[in-house]
């Protein structure tokens, strides 16, 4: 089982993490951020989507539910905000398996929300408080049920 642990102190240090993810893009193309509020989820994505080379500016998409970045070699990749769902149907309306099966990288904030629809292979990636409020425990795992 792939997984590893990063101790984060600072928005910087993120890098490491988003290298780690990028590393696992043969393994999965979804990955799904597990945290509560104000843990970090988006600010880990925003790192994550500069490191893969996305111009576009980089926000959770609460409203929109979905966004769409493109990075600098004409890649798309989907940013999704599952907090104000309040029914699983309601990724079916937006065409959640469209997103999902597109080979593009997915990125999910709020999963438990979907949790029924991850696919069987997909990278989750659980950010906790430290000890500090600047630090974070990160736990990225590839899943493959």
């Amino acid at each position: 089982m792939n997984s590893k642990e990063f101790h984060i102190n600072s928005v910087e240090a993120l890098t490491e993490v988003s290298e780690y993810l990028i590393s696992l893009r043969d393994e999965a193309d979804i990955i799904a951020f597990y945290g509560a509020m104000g843990a970090g989820k988006t600010t880990l994505i925003k790192n994550l989507c500069h490191r893969m080379g996305v111009t576009d500016e980089v926000n959770s998409p609460t409203f929109a539910i979905v966004n769409e970045y493109v990075t600098e070699e004409g890649e798309s990749v989907y940013h999704f905000d599952f907090y104000r769902i309040k029914k699983i149907e309601e990724a079916y309306d937006i065409g959640f398996e469209n997103y999902f099966d597109s080979g593009n990288l997915c990125l999910i904030e709020w999963p438990e929300m979907i949790e029924p629809l991850l696919p069987e292979k997909y990278i989750r990636v659980e950010i906790q408080q430290g000890e500090t409020d600047d630090e974070r425990i990160i736990k990225c795992e590839l899943i493959n049920d």
